[in-house]
């Protein structure tokens, strides 16, 4: 593989970097902070027992990101992995639990604390929230499902929008290499106590790859009104829409191969989606002790594949409605209690035909969940700063579902149920200073296109039922430390995953898997102001995610590296000019492949990305110049193998340049 950037060298230069970090000690996330990510109601961020990282918005206006995945990446240290071959990521997936291939059903992606993820295992709508909306944006790395319910499993994103009442007024405009151009601009008032906030983004690129073409835009508009105090009511209505081109997989190893071009069969390929909606919310302190709040969104959306090789279209229309009220109790010195209801019902189907004017109904599933939980932090005042927190959920699914392909109608219908649970003691010994032990159990339901499968040779649909949730139990430990300019974060667990649902490429059926499969790991994360016009930043994760079944106890899951590596670091020349760096490792990893097989092939190998900024202000513009990989290496997030096409990947696009322009008015 092309390597112009020695691997072991930037590796070097990461490590380096992040144990420095740990040895002088960064007050990223200060003892005030706020995030929604613990309890769903506003807390203090020492006050929560879990690995939390806050993204700030001015950190994401000072980084070389160009839209929420690339943030993830570079200022989160996520793992993120794109088979497009364009600089927008739209179909990009976040690792946060070392799942592979179906981290997007592991991890939860919310937007003001509603999901964003999709019901099927389709990829998140990130053209959905324009990047110019986001306050900040909490990650919190671990199970969360008493909080949040189904699929939070992993870890949880949460981008936050509805932040920030000050008037906000600007504009800005990308331009780089394959002839991307990228919009953005954000509206913001306040007058009175009303704040409106209206946000949009356009996006459009030729790709590097052959076939690899993809524009989208997006809309999004919110009202906000303060009814005093804490109380509010917002309403916020989305729309999106994209149009990618697919290259489809470079057969052979990665590295082999041309890169560039698509493959044959995927020549012409698009997909297209239109997804709307509304989110609204409102809050109200009954009084001093009691808190009720209430949320809902209603979502639309369609998608179109279109293979010309497979001379025929399919529709995926979906809906989906949720609501989910939820009071809180402050008892004073004796803690505070939160009880809550969530409510989903959604509906997908699947028509396919020779022409889009001329489809058939295909397969069509509806799924009702209700869930009830509650969830508790309790002070122990025989230790000034311990805490002892603890909650319960229980989800309840009903799925049934109609399978028309082979001629005949095939149903099913399910009622299944899981339970969450989790307990922890969260200690600030000091200001700013906190440790802290968790054991929490996690579930998530399948999603509704993971009732059917592919014939590996025929690729027709296989109908194989209704699977049971998968259950993930997580013992760790860890803590949060600002001393002075530094702040540093650390975690160790080990997660155990019952039926884990998974695709079994030797069936091309969706399955509950046999046996266990385990998660051990150690992640860090720190940052320090060095001097004042000097920061650096970087962290790492240590994981192994094995099978535990017979034969093929101890085999690696499938594109789930064993190690990550990142690292930032940002200079002020002046009070106009800026330059910055970022460099993330990714170790290798098995090619997603049938368990049984995967000690004997080769892996996807590791690889290093480096990009490079420099920004300059001056009255209102603000103007970056950015190249990101900067190397030229020729790597791949993802890829796999079958024994009827051998190995596959997906090559990530090399080296882009980007000019960004931005007016405050």
């Amino acid at each position: 593989m092309k390597q112009q950037f020695g691997s072991k060298s930037l590796v070097v230069l990461v490590c380096g970097a992040a144990i420095s970090l740990s040895t002088t000690v960064i007050a990223q996330n200060s003892q005030s902070t706020v995030i929604v990510s613990g309890s769903r109601f506003q807390e203090n961020l020492n006050e929560v027992p879990a690995n939390v990282k806050v993204i700030t918005r001015e950190e994401i206006s000072n980084s070389s990101s160009n839209n929420i995945p690339e943030v993830l990446s570079q200022i989160g240290g996520l793992n993120v992995k794109n088979s497009s071959g364009n600089p927008l990521n739209l179909d990009a997936s976040v690792d946060m639990g070392g799942y592979g291939a179906t981290a997007n059903s592991n991890t939860l992606i919310l937007v003001d604390g509603q999901r964003l993820n999709p019901m099927d295992s389709g990829t998140i709508n990130w053209e959905s929230i324009p990047i110019e909306s986001i306050e900040r944006i909490e990650l919190l790395q671990g199970g969360a499902s008493v909080q949040y319910g189904n699929g939070a499993v992993g870890g949880v994103i949460n981008i936050i929008t509805n932040g920030g009442a000050k008037n906000l007024n600007q504009a800005s405009v990308t331009y780089g290499s394959y002839n991307t151009l990228i919009g953005n601009a954000i509206l913001r008032n306040k007058v009175n106590d009303t704040t409106t906030q209206l946000t949009a983004n356009t996006s459009n690129t030729d790709g590097w790859r052959q076939n690899s073409a993809a524009n989208a835009y997006s809309f999004d508009g919110k009202v906000t009104q303060s009814l005093g105090g804490i109380d509010q009511v917002y309403a916020d209505i989305f729309f999106n829409h994209s149009n990618s081109q697919t290259p489809g997989a470079v057969l052979g190893q990665a590295g082999r191969g041309n890169s560039q071009a698509a493959r044959a069969t995927f020549i012409g390929s698009t997909i297209t989606t239109d997804n709307s909606g509304i989110r609204a919310g409102f809050i109200k302190a009954i009084s001093d002790q009691l808190t009720f709040d209430i949320d809902g969104t209603y979502s639309n959306k369609n998608t179109n594949s279109n293979i010309p090789a497979y001379p025929y279209y399919v529709l995926y229309p979906n809906w989906q409605l949720a609501v989910a009220p939820k009071i809180k109790t402050n008892f004073g010195d004796w803690g505070t209690t939160v009880l809550g209801y969530d409510f989903n019902q959604a509906s997908q189907s699947s028509s396919s035909g020779l022409n889009f004017g001329n489809t058939s109904l295909q397969q069509n599933v509806n799924i009702l969940n209700q869930s009830v939980y509650l969830v508790s932090r309790i002070p122990l005042k025989a230790i000034n700063g311990l805490e002892a927190s603890g909650g319960f959920r229980h989800q309840a699914q009903n799925a049934s579902a109609n399978d028309l392909s082979t001629g005949s109608t095939i149903s099913a219908s399910q009622k299944y149920s899981a339970n969450a649970g989790d307990v922890a003691f969260n200690y600030n010994y000091q200001a700013g200073q906190k440790v802290f032990i968790k054991w929490d159990q996690s579930y998530r339901f399948p999603n509704t296109d993971e009732f059917w499968g592919f014939d590996p040779t025929t690729y027709t649909p296989i109908f194989n039922g209704i699977l049971k949730p998968q259950i993930s139990q997580t013992y760790s430990a860890g803590g949060d430390w600002n001393l002075r300019q530094t702040h540093l974060s650390a975690l160790v667990f080990q997660s155990i995953t019952q039926n884990e649902i998974r695709y079994d490429p030797s069936s091309g059926s969706n399955i509950n898997t046999a046996g266990n499969i385990n998660r051990t790991g150690f992640l860090f994360d720190s940052s320090s102001n060095i001097t004042r016009n000097f920061t650096v930043a970087g962290g790492g994760k240590i994981q192994r995610s094995t099978y535990t079944t017979g034969s093929v106890s101890g085999v690696g899951v499938g594109l789930s590296p064993d190690l990550l590596l990142n690292a930032r670091v940002q200079y002020l020349f002046s009070s106009s000019w800026s330059a910055g760096a970022v460099v993330n490792y990714v170790g290798n990893q098995n090619y997603d492949a049938d368990h049984a097989v995967t000690n004997s092939l080769a892996k996807i190998p590791s690889y290093v990305a480096a990009d490079i900024y420099a920004s300059f202000r001056a009255n209102s513009w603000d103007t970056r110049f950015t190249i990101k990989n900067i190397g030229g290496n020729s790597y791949a997030t993802t890829g796999g193998y079958n024994t009827y096409s051998g190995y596959y990947y997906y090559p990530t696009t090399p080296t882009t340049y980007f000019v960004t322009a931005k007016y405050n008015f």
